[in-house]
């Protein structure tokens, strides 16, 4: 064990003497997280969603004026005319409104579709537009019945009954609903889980290499130490690089995007301290197969993005087709994202993820048992 420890640390100092490691291991982790998780912000957070929609009022009496202010009291997403063109639905409010309730006539609000925009999107929209015209018609049934005297529903009486305190008060929220993972929220885990992927591989693999060649791994088998020893003392160092990156991350997913991971902390580290090893034992593996570092660094960063496209670390899975959340259970990066998501996102606890828990060991030993099988000095 002694020896596993010390190579391991070893190797460990050495990663972290090359400048170029803290560059990969943190600046450009850190600035495509705040890319992604910026582009992938939605106009609310993923419990309580605010769909764009755009509101044409043509209306100037005061009653236009009351529905816009009970629209916006409904957790709209109110864009301006300008940018028309990012809006879910649009709503119209016709020149004759008021006039129309005034005189006791119906009046219609016209709602809207857009080409290309979301039926998720709409029902949210239609449902708070619905609640707004009923709380207005609150309103107005309330003026009605104060009153027996004409021109009852005048602006400062409607202003005075919004003004009382309502009696009751209504709280709904969504009620078991998983969102598509969104923001902060999903670029912290696709990316942690992409770069541990991408560094590990590179990592090792070019550090195997490139001891092979230069004869190091050669002088280690002429001391008392056994293969195995090797290849899980190269294991253990690169688990101990990708926990650097890991303790950072998760310091900077907290404080910086404010990613709330509550009392699943845990359970998070222990994730993805799996999928490092996971990660550690192919870049052994990649090594101990192909001599030329230079090829072992090209082919580790194809591989690298290609599972993190795949597994889901680019754009969530939700919005994909089918066969992509199948194809992603083929790879140890689509479980691990899996794994993350329903800890961080959705806030399961550990028994959520076993199942991915033990894929990913099942991944892990079969990339040791291959890396002990192949490697060579």
């Amino acid at each position: 064990m002694k020896r596993i420890l010390d190579i391991g640390h070893t190797d460990l100092r050495l990663f972290l003497k090359h400048p170029s490691a803290f560059i990969w291991l943190f600046l450009v982790p850190f600035g495509f997280m705040y890319i992604m998780g910026a582009a992938n912000s939605g106009p609310g957070d993923p419990y309580n969603r605010k769909p764009p929609v755009l509101i044409e009022n043509a209306d100037t009496n005061f009653l236009g004026r009351m529905l816009l202010s009970e629209l916006s009291a409904q957790n709209m997403g109110l864009l301006d005319p300008t940018n028309r063109e990012s809006a879910a639905r649009v709503i119209q409010i016709p020149a004759d409104f008021s006039e129309n309730i005034l005189a006791l006539k119906q009046s219609k609000v016209k709602f809207r579709k857009r080409d290309g925009s979301a039926e998720s999107d709409a029902a949210l929209i239609q449902i708070r537009l619905v609640r707004a015209l009923v709380a207005m018609n609150s309103h107005l049934l309330e003026a009605g019945t104060d009153t027996n005297s004409p021109g009852i529903f005048t602006e400062s009486k409607l202003h005075a009954i919004l003004a009382e305190t309502n009696p009751v008060s209504l709280h709904t929220r969504f009620a078991g609903r998983k969102p598509v993972p969104s923001g902060f929220y999903f670029s912290l885990p696709g990316n942690l889980v992409m770069f541990l992927m991408m560094n590990l591989l590179i990592f090792g693999g070019s550090t195997v290499a490139a001891e092979r060649r230069n004869g190091v791994i050669r002088r280690l088998m002429v001391m008392p130490v056994r293969r195995g020893e090797i290849v899980a003392g190269k294991i253990y160092g690169l688990m101990l690089l990708g926990a650097v990156q890991i303790v950072f991350f998760l310091t900077v997913g907290k404080f910086i995007f404010h990613v709330s991971l509550g009392a699943n902390l845990p359970a998070v580290a222990l994730v993805l301290l799996v999928f490092a090893w996971v990660a550690g034992s192919f870049g052994v593996l990649v090594g101990s197969i192909i001599a030329a570092p230079d090829r072992v660094s090209g082919l580790c960063v194809m591989a690298s993005l290609l599972m993190a496209a795949i597994g889901g670390c680019w754009w969530p899975l939700e919005i994909g087709p089918p066969l992509m959340k199948t194809l992603s259970l083929c790879l140890p990066t689509g479980w691990a994202l899996q794994a993350l998501h329903q800890l961080i996102s959705f806030g399961a606890d550990l028994s959520a993820v076993a199942v991915p828990l033990a894929v990913l060991v099942g991944f892990g030993l079969a990339a040791n048992a291959l890396a002990a099988r192949f490697f060579k000095s």
